[in-house]
């Protein structure tokens, strides 16, 4: 089997192909969001939904803000309910067996919006189903890579979600720019609309040949399965006794047995203070929510029209620029999440966005583009760089910590959606101190609230966020019992795997402790030598 080694762990090819194949997922909602932008500003589509006063001359077709507002918005409503619904899907049914089905729904959306007519309602209806499949893969997606991914590359493999949503908005920024002018039938916006079927029937059948999630597997009693399936992810053979394998065998058996032994879980559980269960509910909702508060969709959503006000300068053209910084500048998002962590990015990424939209909105406000070109330029300019920290920072980022959090996501992807063209008309360009501030707000959260898990398993993030002695600013620090950081603790995988040699996997299960809500330590914090030394809290 192919494979290479980080930190002389064994990585399979196939554990990166199946992160970057199941992407596919982000990339359809990415490219449902960079469409509908353009959509707005077409010839046909203006004619056809748009209030005219001479139905055959669209300069005389204008959107309401209201009908703007939920043209643009109720996407995320069905995301919303489809986020909901996606992960209890997928526990039932299987990560792959509910990706093939999300997709079926999304594409019985893509039909109505292609088949509408005149009725803007229609297509409207079409996008709110097209939600449902579009939140739904937003909910199982990232579990399903989570939970595929060894976790010595899993921040950048589950990130590579981020990094396909920002393709599928250039794509369709690309494929409406060349179609814009395509009047006949619609096919302006019909042929960008109809290829999203094309996307997600390759994602529906792909998936039925990938492996299982080996957690979803050994949770519903196939652990068989599951060991071939880790060893696949590994690119080992389960004769070959990996150790790595072995290991994740013993951390999900030993999950297992802890979940069955729980309450069955309901949605109310989520709101449980016990194990800072209610605590990471609200963090992962806030971070979601403060994702869309970022700004960024008020440029991928309503860009072409924003800057229609902009002389001199195509809003089609410009959106362009706008998807291909967003998506050239994810590939450093994928590098800075791995190098770097999860809370240092985010807090420095909220910093320069906030920073660049102080000054998109203050060059706005203080000249009229329209009569200033350089003013006009400084907007453009600004605007990028602040595309450039979001797509190196708190896009990737976020999604990197997983279905109320996407739920959240969802919700403000609405508000932003549809309160978007009431705010922009009454403020216009001061819209950008409101996202400067929230930037702001991200940048603090994160440093007071959000634990650094990058290099964890999710078994030790679980016991990371139940240590008392672990706090949020030094979480980098903690490490599981019995290593004095992350690197070492990795090396020290890499020296059992030299040395276990055959031993079995239930050895290891009956030789080390079941883990307990708390089983780490933070490096450097004030405990006796010897119980730093063990890698155990005293006080326990």
């Amino acid at each position: 089997m192919v494979q290479f080694h980080v930190h002389g762990a064994p990585i399979g090819l196939t554990a990166v192909v199946l992160a970057v194949f199941s992407s596919m997922g982000g990339f359809l909602f990415g490219y449902d969001t960079g469409q509908i932008s353009d959509f707005l500003e077409m010839d046909d589509f203006k004619r056809r939904f748009a209030q005219c006063t001479d139905p055959s001359n669209a300069d005389t077709c204008e959107f309401s803000n209201v009908r703007t507002g939920l043209i643009v918005a109720m996407l995320s409503i069905g995301t919303l309910f489809g986020s909901l619904v996606g992960a209890t899907l997928a526990d039932r049914l299987g990560r792959r067996y509910a990706i093939v089905v999300d997709n079926i729904v999304l594409i019985i959306g893509v039909v109505i919006q292609v088949a509408s007519v005149s009725a803007w309602y229609q297509f409207m209806i079409g996008r709110i189903i097209t939600g449902l499949g579009v939140g739904a893969l937003s909910a199982v997606v990232p579990l399903y890579q989570s939970e595929t991914a060894p976790k010595e590359i899993r921040g950048t493999l589950v990130a590579t979600y981020q990094l396909a949503i920002t393709a599928g908005i250039l794509v369709a920024y690309c494929i409406s720019i060349g179609t814009r002018y395509l009047d006949e039938n619609g096919a302006s916006w019909r042929i960008v609309c109809a290829l999203t079927m094309f996307f997600s029937l390759f994602l529906a059948i792909g998936i039925i040949f990938a492996p299982e999630s080996p957690r979803w597997l050994m949770l519903h009693g196939r652990p068989q399965e599951a060991e071939k399936s880790l060893a696949r992810i590994r690119g080992v053979k389960v004769e070959d006794n990996d150790y790595t394998v072995r290991q994740a065998m013993a951390e999900m058996e030993a999950a297992v047995v802890h979940e069955k032994n729980m309450n069955r879980f309901r949605w109310i559980d989520a709101f449980d203070p016990k194990d800072k269960i209610l605590y990471r509910t609200l963090l992962l909702m806030t971070l979601q929510a403060g994702q869309q508060l970022t700004g960024a969709n008020y440029f991928f959503y309503y860009g072409t029209t924003v800057f229609q006000a902009v002389g001199n300068v195509d809003s089609f053209v410009t959106q362009i620029i706008y998807g291909a910084v967003n998506f050239g500048c994810t590939f450093l998002g994928l590098y800075v999440m791995e190098r770097f962590g999860r809370r240092i990015p985010l807090i420095v990424g909220g910093l320069w966005q906030s920073m660049w939209l102080f000054i998109y909105a203050a060059a706005g406000t203080a000249r009229n583009p329209e009569e200033d070109t350089q003013i006009g330029t400084l907007l453009i300019v600004s605007s990028c760089l602040f595309i450039l920290g979001y797509a190196s920072t708190w896009a990737p980022g976020v999604w990197t910590l997983v279905a109320l959090a996407t739920a959240s996501n969802w919700i403000w992807n609405f508000l932003i959606g549809f309160f978007t063209p009431f705010i922009g008309g009454a403020i216009n360009f001061s819209y950008g101190f409101v996202f400067a501030g929230c930037n702001l707000a991200g940048a603090i959260i994160v440093y007071f609230f959000l634990y650094e898990s990058s290099g964890l398993s999710l078994e030790n993030v679980d016991r990371m966020y139940n240590d008392p002695n672990c706090k949020p600013w030094n979480s980098r620090k903690w490490v599981p019992e019995g290593a004095e950081s992350r690197r070492d603790y990795v090396d020290g995988l890499r020296a059992e795997q030299k040395t276990v040699g055959e031993k079995p996997a239930h050895r290891e299960l009956a030789d080390e402790p079941r883990p307990s809500s708390v089983s780490g330590t933070v490096v450097g914090s004030e405990q006796p030598e010897a119980a730093k030394k063990h890698g155990r809290n005293p006080d326990l």
